[in-house]
Parts: C-alpha cells; structure tokens; sequence
C-alpha cells in the first residue's frame, strides 16, 4: 500500500518500502487551503490506481483534530504491539485509508505533552536497528516540535517536546532579532557562538542577536546562525537536565541537514550522535504497521 507521514509543515507520500522510494510531497496539515481530504485526494491522483487497489496507511497528523479523523492517543509507556492496536479507518473516501495514533505523556517536566508521526519513525528506527531495541535509549527527532524519546527495551516510556523549529521561524521572520542587516555570511560563526551562549543562558541572549549587528558589524547571516546555535544549544542542555542521567549517545532521527546541526551543537557538549534519514524510520514504521494488517485474516 501507499504509506504517509503527514506532519504539520509537510504531507510525504511513498510508494515503496525502500529508502529510494518514489515519493510526493505536499502541504501539512497546518497549510491547508482546502480540506485535508480534499487536499489528499489531489496529491494522490498520480497513484490513484495504486490507491484503489492496495489502500493507504498515514501517520502523524492525519489523525489528529484537524485531520482526517481525530484519533485517541496512546498513553506512554507504550511498545508496537499497543500502538498498532489503535489505529483507525476513514469513511467516506475514494480509497481505504488507515491512520496511525499518536502518543500522549507527562513529559520530563510533568507537564502535558503529545506526538504524532514521531512514534512510527522511533518504532522504524528499532525495525531497522535492532540494537535500539535493548537497554536504555534516548533519541532526539528535531523539527519544527523537536522530540527527546527515551526508549528502554523497544517501548517508548517518555518524551519531551522542544518547540525549537518553530521558535526559530516565527524569530526569523516576525521579530526585529536578524532584521538589522541582509548579507549572509558567516552563517557558522553565528551558529557555533550561539550553541555556547544557548548551552549557558538562551532567553538571556536572544537580543544579543539583533545588536550584534549594530554595534559589532555582525551579519544578516551571523544573526540568523546565532539564533539557530542558541535555541539548538539551549535545547540540548534543557533536555540532559530534564532526562536527570548523564548522557553520553544519541540516536537523532530527521533530515539529515538538520540532523547534522544537532551532531555540531553536540560535539561542543560532548555527545556523541548517530544519525538516522527521518524518512527512511518513517518508512520503515509505516511498512512495519502494513505488516499487521497483512498478517491478520481476512
């Protein structure tokens, strides 16, 4: 069947159970200029055939309210075999479509917290890596809602979101933070000095941003990487105070771009990262879940 991971930036549609599957990309949920189904049955129109025949199964924000159809969250600690019980079906579609939950929990905090798309790229991550299955592990999804997972024995028992994408958008392009000049260079500087200044205080080092453009003669792209290395930075030391245990490893799971970012914000912590292609755990969940319904009879 077609699998998809439907966040709130991006819809990615995939159509083998390979890295290099074929793919399509489309808008998330959070972009919407019709109804998700409506907006669904447009991007499928190049498979629709495929569609018909072998069904459709998302992840991430299909399920969600503003979804295609509101889904209950699983309630942390939770292993495949609970999560995969929970999935549901829409009504009313050209072609049948299965939509996987997301996971509620108290955070590390002891707050509210939700997710939806990153369990099936952390239950991916273990199909794929079965050493992610044992003992303890603490994987970090970054996006626009970064996700800190801890994992113990392939059941995922807690997480803790970091809305650090989202910060730096709506920083980037709404605030006077990185409006003080426009040329783009030294983008890396900017980063490696705001990962130390985030590592120590990042709220207290926000407008440092915008006047070193003033009176240091910063650049427009120094601006933007300082601000992307504090809010990385500051992440990565809230998190290790948060999980309260000495952190040595991590699995990050997400574009690798992004991923890469994490792994130069962390060397300066000294953690070591292993890198996993968000798509690829994607996938590998997704086809993972598929699995369930073809062994079941019928």
């Amino acid at each position: 069947m077609i699998v998809g991971d439907w966040g709130t930036t991006r819809l990615r549609l995939f159509r083998s159970a390979t890295q290099g599957a074929e793919r399509l990309v489309g808008p998330g949920i959070g972009q919407l200029r019709s109804s998700p189904a409506q907006t669904l049955t447009t991007m499928l129109e190049p498979w629709a055939e495929i569609a018909r025949a072998e069904g459709v199964l998302l992840c991430g924000m299909a399920g969600s309210r503003s979804g295609l159809l509101e889904l209950d969250y699983a309630a942390c600690p939770v292993g495949f075999a609970d999560w995969s019980a929970k999935t549901g079906e829409v009504d009313g579609v050209a072609c049948r479509i299965r939509i996987a939950t997301g996971i509620k929990a108290a955070n590390f905090a002891g707050l509210p917290d939700v997710m939806r798309g990153e369990e099936t790229q952390v239950f991916g991550a273990i199909a794929s890596d079965r050493r992610l299955a044992s003992g303890r592990r603490v994987l970090v999804l970054p996006g626009t809602h970064s996700k800190w997972v801890v994992a113990i024995d392939g059941e995922i028992r807690g997480f803790h979101t970091f809305p650090t994408g989202e910060l730096f958008a709506l920083l980037r392009d709404h605030s006077s933070l990185a409006r003080a000049g426009a040329d783009p260079g030294e983008v890396d500087a900017g980063f490696d000095a705001g990962v130390v200044q985030g590592m120590r205080h990042s709220l207290a080092g926000l407008f440092a941003a915008r006047a070193a453009q003033l009176v240091d003669g910063r650049t427009h792209g120094w601006a933007l990487g300082y601000l992307s290395g504090l809010l990385i930075g500051g992440e990565l030391t809230e998190a290790q105070d948060l999980i309260g245990a000495p952190l040595s490893t991590l699995t990050v799971i997400g574009d690798p771009s992004l991923s890469a970012l994490y792994r130069q914000a962390g060397s300066k912590l000294g953690l070591s990262m292993t890198l996993l292609d968000g798509d690829a755990c994607a996938i590998a969940g997704l086809n993972r879940l598929a699995r369930v319904y073809e062994d079941k009879p019928a």
